[in-house]
């Protein structure tokens, strides 16, 4: 391998937005460097599941059908 092509990896700080924090190996920043996240896996939608919920709003499936259903026949 090349010398000196290679970013330093060294530990850092990850700040979670609950607070909680945990140290690992990083190419981020420098030696000791925090690195505060603002969106985190204990707070985003994609991880939690969300409270989006999904609503038939007066039958629009039903009515699709009724409208072209001489289309199918």
């Amino acid at each position: 391998m090349k010398k000196d092509i290679h970013p330093e990896y060294h530990t850092i700080t990850v700040a979670m937005t609950d607070g909680t924090t945990y140290q690992t190996r990083s190419t981020y920043g420098e030696e000791g460097a925090t690195l505060t996240l603002d969106i985190d896996p204990t707070t985003h939608p994609a991880w939690t599941k969300g409270n989006q919920t999904l609503v038939d709003r007066g039958g629009r499936v039903s009515r699709f059908n009724k409208k072209f259903d001489s289309f199918i026949s």
